[in-house]
């Protein structure tokens, strides 16, 4: 099957600014073109052009107006001389529509051409960026940008969650007066009255009443984990309130689902909470009122993804709802672990302070990305969070470092709230594609895979710039048949379906010819 996907004249066009090196000046022929501010799904229309010390248009405002003029020629566009800086360079507006990134780029090349011409650099705009107020801060590293952080706070100038409900599929939740604010109804799914240490079977309180297990339990011993607290402060821990820790998108809500009690927690309660969580109907269970658009589930366990695990994610992502599952702590591939093999997903792995998979972490192809989940060897290299103070039963709001991918995962999650936040029409498929397209290379070691690379909430948001993606169609294939004369623009995706006869086997998908860059996923 031959597959051409060509992405056009506008990849090409980026490709420009590529060859100019963002972040580095280049000289291009008499003069200088400085290309650090042209960040993709911008636009510019002004500029600061510097004139050379002996150029006949150096000498006044006056000579600077004729040398505008001059440059008007030369790039057949209509410009304004604005005014002189105070630190030398003139101001110079374009008439006329702004450009995109990759035409500015050629634009000020354009002007470079004038041997009067010492630089060229875009009038960028440059904006405050949020920093939260909250005490701990400063110790959640894994917000910040390189190596192992998710690169938040530029990100949140741009949006912060707000309407998106985003369900933790955990341990339930506990009071805590840095994230209740935040907290929407929820329910509680375990139908053991044992497991759940609530003296009942499913109801609509989903308060953790801890997980603590005793040797007499049969599946080890340990203390209350108050793991989903942990987890939702990530996502969502109220924010600039001069207390505590900040929320990947705090200005989101999280909708605890409680499904891990003591011991765990079965598939069939997992499964009804999927369903419920993104809008779905449970047998003799309320309907959500809140359904979520993005749901949380840092849980796993043994094997590959089963049909009662899929057909749940399946209907959850077909009712529009984002899915971020964690790729497991086994230092294993994670293709041997549920629900992180599990189909229409996002698989998250673990990455350290410093940039590397941390030595617990899943690994393996079916990883997406790689997200903050912090190291063992250092306390203070954890994920910090919302916890509880208790040692069995709940007992007073408290903070704590862990570790895993479990505290990966809600990076992820939140994430994907700022991102349908800013623009709720993002489809799951939309929502991924994004993430995995604007990480950053993982700065340290990631054997056995980590997916896209890390993830960087900043050049996520930055490359949305408020536009709303047209929603993804697909075509069906047929075998033996290629679809030729393929085109996209820079950043959309083009879907096909094929029905696979059982049994068959030597399955290729194959795309070739054409210009530009693709990617074929299958």
């Amino acid at each position: 099957m031959n597959i051409r996907h060509v992405s056009g004249i506008k990849a090409l066009a980026l490709a420009t600014v590529a060859a100019l090196g963002v972040g580095a000046s280049v000289d291009v022929q008499a003069g200088q073109v400085y290309a650090e501010a042209l960040g993709s799904g911008q636009s510019f229309d002004q500029f600061i052009v510097k004139y050379r010390s002996d150029s006949t248009f150096a000498g006044s405002s006056r000579a600077a107006v004729s040398g505008v003029a001059e440059l008007a020629r030369l790039t057949g566009r209509s410009l304004r001389h604005e005014r002189r800086l105070a630190v030398g360079g003139e101001v110079v507006k374009l008439e006329g529509r702004a450009l995109n990134a990759a035409a500015a780029a050629k634009f000020m090349a354009k002007l470079a051409e004038d041997p009067n011409v010492e630089y060229v650099e875009p009038d960028a705009r440059f904006y405050p960026v949020f920093t939260p107020n909250d005490t701990r801060y400063a110790e959640q590293w894994h917000y910040l940008g390189a190596p192992g952080g998710l690169n938040l706070p530029a990100a949140w100038d741009i949006a912060t969650g707000t309407g998106v409900v985003v369900a933790v599929i955990d341990t339930g939740i506990t009071a805590h007066a840095d994230l209740s604010a935040n907290v929407v109804a929820g329910y509680d799914f375990i139908s053991s009255a044992t497991t759940a240490r609530d003296g009942n079977g499913r109801d609509s309180n989903p308060q953790d009443q801890g997980d603590w297990t005793t040797s007499a339990d049969g599946c080890g011993v340990s203390n209350s984990s108050w793991h989903g607290t942990h987890v939702a402060g990530t996502i969502a821990a109220v924010t600039n309130n001069a207390s505590g820790v900040a929320g990947v998108a705090f200005n989101a809500k999280v909708q605890a689902v409680r499904v891990l009690g003591k011991c765990g927690g079965s598939l069939s309660d997992i499964a009804d909470a999927i369903v419920w969580a993104s809008g779905g109907t449970v047998s003799g269970i309320p309907a959500n009122p809140t359904p979520a658009k993005v749901i949380n589930m840092s849980l796993g366990g043994s094997g590959a993804c089963t049909a009662t695990y899929q057909n749940a994610i399946t209907a959850a992502v077909n009712r529009g709802t984002v899915v971020a599952v964690a790729a497991g702590n086994s230092n294993a591939d994670a293709a041997n672990f549920s629900p992180s093999s599990c189909s229409n997903v996002i698989a998250v792995a673990a990455l350290d302070k410093e940039g590397n998979r941390a030595s617990y972490s899943n690994f393996g192809a079916v990883v997406d990305l790689a997200a903050p989940g912090g190291e063992t060897a250092t306390l203070s290299k954890g994920v910090l969070s919302t916890l509880n103070s208790g040692t069995t039963t709940p007992g007073s709001a408290s903070y704590q470092f862990y570790q895993g991918t479990s505290m990966a995962t809600p990076h992820v999650a939140g994430l994907a709230a700022l991102m349908l936040s800013k623009n709720p029409a993002l489809t799951p498929a939309q929502v991924e594609s994004t993430m995995k397209t604007n990480v950053r290379a993982i700065t340290g070691t990631c054997s056995g895979g980590c997916g896209a690379g890390a993830a960087d909430a900043t050049k996520v948001l930055q490359a949305m710039n408020g536009t709303t993606p047209p929603p993804p169609t697909s075509t069906a294939l047929s075998n033996g048949v290629a679809k030729t004369g393929l085109a996209a623009a820079t950043g959309a995706e083009l879907l096909f379906t094929m029905v696979v006869p059982a049994g068959a086997s030597n399955l290729k998908f194959v795309m070739s010819g054409g210009t530009g860059d693709a990617d074929l996923y299958v």
